[in-house]
């Protein structure tokens, strides 16, 4: 399994794979033809309140860390999680995020879970 996370704003490359947006808003200032993604898989974000609370604070990132992978076990959540984990099992996939942070953001904790999961 490939799964790796970029910020939207880069370029597009080859080895991306199937490009998906995992944001629950769309990128400010970016045109959607240009952006070159394959899905947009927005529901599977974290909610609105958790996204605020966090604020891209980096000393709540455990505790954000912990609530949205709370929040993925939910049935809405867990169908996109399984969709995207079944995408990811069969191609190369690139995980689209907005945030200037790259090391703490929402896309940083699919890709782990991802990961954990094709593991076990």
């Amino acid at each position: 399994m490939k799964v790796i996370c970029k910020r939207i704003y880069e370029v597009p490359s080859i080895e991306d794979g199937r490009r998906i947006l995992v944001d629950r808003l769309w990128p400010r200032g970016l045109k959607k033809d240009a952006a070159k993604i394959d899905d947009w898989l927005k529901d599977i974000a974290p909610s609105h309140e958790l996204r605020k609370w966090f604020a891209h604070e980096a000393d709540k990132w455990p505790e954000f860390e912990r609530r949205y992978r709370d929040e993925l076990l939910s049935d809405e959540k867990n169908n996109q999680l399984a969709q995207l984990a079944s995408i990811a099992g069969s191609e190369p996939v690139t995980l689209l995020y907005a945030a200037k942070d790259t090391q703490r953001n929402n896309a940083v904790v699919l890709q782990k879970i991802l990961m954990e999961q094709n593991s076990t």
